[in-house]
């Protein structure tokens, strides 16, 4: 959905255009974010764009099914997503000091406010830094491969420990001080 901000300021001015649509995004967030996107639903967008003091304002909620990599395995994580987004769009780069720091201002380029992009980059907002399957969460073993396993943070020191061997030409010094454990 693409709305050109001169329209919208001169057609909704007292009324808001409302909307309740379903958003085939799949293809271009696989494009732009090929990496932390698997699999994409249609998304469905419902809200109102409204005209305040010349700006426009679009409220929206989002709901989709989102398919991603866990952040351990890779393995594929099925995420619903289900949230609301409030964004402001100006003519013009001055006009966003009238905003809190705290609110999402676009300045429009070429007259156009272009909904599908603003949905798909607030979806991608909403993927956790640190997302685990099912079985990894009920504690499924790490990945291992030739040399190399993935470690919990809570096992680390004890992994340390094990792997901590003591040069033999340094371990007569240990005798120069035996009121220190293993220091």
């Amino acid at each position: 959905m693409k709305w050109s901000l001169t329209e919208l300021r001169k057609n909704y001015r007292n009324e808001p255009l409302s909307f309740d649509e379903t958003l085939d995004l799949k293809a271009d967030l696989m494009e732009r974010y090929g990496d932390d996107v698997l699999d994409l639903s249609p998304v469905h967008a419902q809200g109102m764009v409204s005209v305040v003091d010349g700006d426009v304002v679009v409220d929206a909620q989002v709901t989709a099914d989102l398919t991603v990599p866990s952040s351990r395995s890779l393995a594929p994580v099925d995420l619903p997503v289900d949230f609301k987004m409030t964004e402001f769009y100006v003519a013009d780069a001055a006009a966003t000091q009238r905003f809190e720091k705290t609110d999402v201002v676009m300045v429009v380029k070429d007259d156009q406010i272009d909904f599908d992009k603003a949905v798909g980059d607030n979806i991608i907002l909403q993927i956790p830094m640190h997302i685990l399957s099912q079985a990894e969460e009920q504690g499924e073993k790490m990945p291992t491969g030739d040399d190399w396993e993935v470690v919990a943070e809570a096992d680390l020191e004890k992994v340390e420990k094990e792997n901590q061997s003591v040069d033999p030409r340094l371990a007569k010094l240990k005798d120069f001080f035996p009121d220190q454990d293993d220091q």
